[in-house]
């Protein structure tokens, strides 16, 4: 499948020239291997892929004994997997490196040497958790990994000229129309159905069956729950609980996570760790509470305020219809045709919070309680601009459902903050305009803010 991030790996191929290597960070099942193998074949002349879930003690033997002599080391890795290696055109892919760190330490030596390029796999969480007793390289560049986006989604599907009409109307600032608008929406409601990992994409592709699909996804779920038991020792039960909490939590009204749902009393620093665990996973994305809309929301951040979205939505829908192993093709059909009985705010909102993760926002909510002074304000999301500005620097965002609501708390924060305020967006699933001051988006063009 084609994913975005290989024109960032071919332009860390083209700038770096071998003086760094490259980790891909991601959630376990969102295409890391996978992109890694397609990248090697495409463009080196040879190619290396170790796999260190599988590779044996042996193997692994090469970097205790031969690291102070590279050119026996290469000439058994050569001969070990019968690949011909070529000074400056191959590559060497340690996938799931953090089974063996000592691999990821050699990256420091391998990389001086200058005579291949490196890429590294791995999942951030069980990377963080194995570096004990070796030196992180510093010659270790780190990119992201998300799930695939609704253009990826729509490329998977073989359609590749809806996302260029899209930008072209967001450019132009007008219109989809009613056809292309309703065509677009069609598309969507499948990408937040089925979500954006791989495994999931691919079997709806092949099949078209929404239960099959929802089966790939539980699959991956489970492979979640067994990673918190495998590597979040010591507070593995407040990981599990906060993780099987988040479905019931966005179905809030104000979707802050409240502690006491987890346990009767329990306070923000003990379960501090479990949420950063979940984050640095990328299983799930974490929304701050800033306390007031202006430039530098990262000063203004108050922890012990937040919103827990899960990383995919096509996982949080699974996720939240589990009162059977398989949620029924019947629920899934009134998704798509916006019949379910359900707060699909929940789902909406997740979505968004993904595609503004992917396109490199942090993610903000402005939360103010009623005073004597000011009222009530609940904005869904802030974004800042690229361009540092002291003023008018904030978007803030309001996400909508359905196609009947109000925009009190909007038109309050832009009335008072206005100094500090770029675009005022809402998010909808009505087509592209301009009213009042305010952008008003279809859901679709939310991963091009």
């Amino acid at each position: 499948m084609k994913r975005k991030i290989y024109d960032r790996l071919l332009k860390w191929k083209n700038e770096s020239k071998g003086e760094t290597a490259l980790l891909i960070d991601g959630a376990r099942r969102v295409g890391k291997s996978y992109i890694a193998k397609a990248f090697a074949k495409q463009e080196y002349r040879s190619h290396i892929f170790i796999d260190f879930n599988v590779a044996s003690n042996d193997f692994k033997a090469l970097f205790e004994h031969y690291l102070a002599d590279l050119d026996t080391f290469f000439m058994y890795l050569s001969s070990y997997t019968g690949v011909k290696l070529y000074e400056r055109d191959t590559l060497i892919v340690f996938d799931e490196v953090q089974q063996y760190p000592r691999a990821r330490a050699a990256i420091k030596y391998l990389v001086l040497d200058g005579r291949y390029d490196y890429l590294e796999t791995g999942s951030l969480v069980s990377i963080k958790k194995n570096v004990e007793n070796i030196v992180i390289p510093s010659e270790e560049e780190h990119i992201k990994m998300y799930p695939m986006d609704f253009e990826e989604f729509l490329w998977a599907l073989g359609n590749e000229q809806l996302m260029p009409f899209v930008q072209d109307c967001f450019n132009g600032r007008r219109p989809m129309g009613q056809l292309m608008h309703r065509k677009a929406m069609d598309f969507f409601r499948q990408y937040m159905i089925v979500g954006g990992m791989p495994q999931a994409v691919e079997k709806y592709v092949q099949t078209k069956d929404f239960e099959k699909v929802d089966k790939a996804k539980r699959m991956i779920l489970e492979l979640y729950r067994n990673d918190i038991g495998k590597y979040a020792k010591g507070y593995d039960t407040k990981v599990k609980s906060i993780f099987e909490e988040i479905p019931s939590q966005l179905q809030r009204h104000e979707k802050k996570f409240k502690l006491s749902a987890l346990r009767e009393g329990a306070r923000a620093r003990d379960y501090e760790t479990a949420f950063f665990w979940l984050d640095d996973a990328m299983i799930m994305n974490t929304c701050y509470n800033t306390t007031a809309p202006c430039i530098g929301l990262n000063l203004n951040k108050d922890t012990n305020a937040i919103k827990c979205y899960m990383a995919d939505t096509g996982l949080l829908i699974s996720h939240a219809f589990n009162e059977r192993d398989i949620v029924s093709e019947e629920i899934y059909r009134k998704i798509m045709l916006d019949k379910l009985e359900f707060n699909g705010g929940m789902v909406i909102e997740n979505i968004v919070a993904q595609m503004l993760k992917a396109a490199g926002h942090s993610l903000y909510f402005f939360s103010q309680s009623p005073t004597e002074e000011s009222p009530k304000m609940e904005i869904d999301f802030l974004i800042s601009d690229k361009k540092i500005t002291s003023r008018h620097n904030i978007s803030p965002i309001e996400v909508k459902s359905s196609a009947r609501y109000t925009l009190t708390s909007l038109r309050k924060c832009v009335d008072k903050y206005n100094q500090y305020l770029s675009t005022p967006y809402v998010v909808h699933p009505a087509d592209y305009k301009e009213a009042d001051g305010i952008t008003y988006l279809p859901l679709y063009m939310c991963p091009l803010l």
